[in-house]
């Protein structure tokens, strides 16, 4: 693979998927692939359970305890907490503090405002409300 292309890859060149309102079903990207960008395109909410599902990526020297709690998540979703380590314990990989994003039934919802752009590594995104465009990365 030429440089060029791994440049590329990273930036969604790979392709894209819209998702608008209630969706029924999850969009999900094509084998081996996942979402590194989403634009939105009005202002959104994530379903709650499996609104937005990052890639499990534990960093080196992280335990996972549980499925839901492992220490090393570093990107944000409705699943798992990321950079979520006790307070004073941070490393070179991973921070503390986070929490999970709220979506739909929860008191701590998140609407993500529309033309804001988030970045990271998901497997699978749905949406309560709103509308955005998940690009395609390796």
């Amino acid at each position: 693979m030429a440089y060029k292309d791994i440049t590329e890859y990273g930036f969604g060149q790979l392709g894209s998927s819209y998702i608008t309102g209630n969706a029924t079903d999850a969009i999900v990207p094509p084998t081996g692939k996942i979402f590194i960008a989403i634009t939105f395109l009005a202002d959104t909410i994530f379903e709650d359970d499996g609104g937005l599902v990052a890639e499990r990526v534990v960093v080196p020297g992280a335990t996972a305890a549980a499925a839901n709690t492992a220490d090393g998540d570093i990107y944000i979703s409705t699943q798992q907490p990321a950079n979520d380590l006790a307070a004073g314990s941070e490393t070179t990989t991973e921070g503390s503090g986070g929490i999970i994003i709220g979506g739909t039934t929860e008191a701590d919802a998140v609407t993500f405002p529309k033309g804001m752009t988030i970045y990271g590594r998901w497997t699978s995104v749905q949406t309560y409300s709103g509308a955005c465009i998940a690009y395609i990365g390796v």
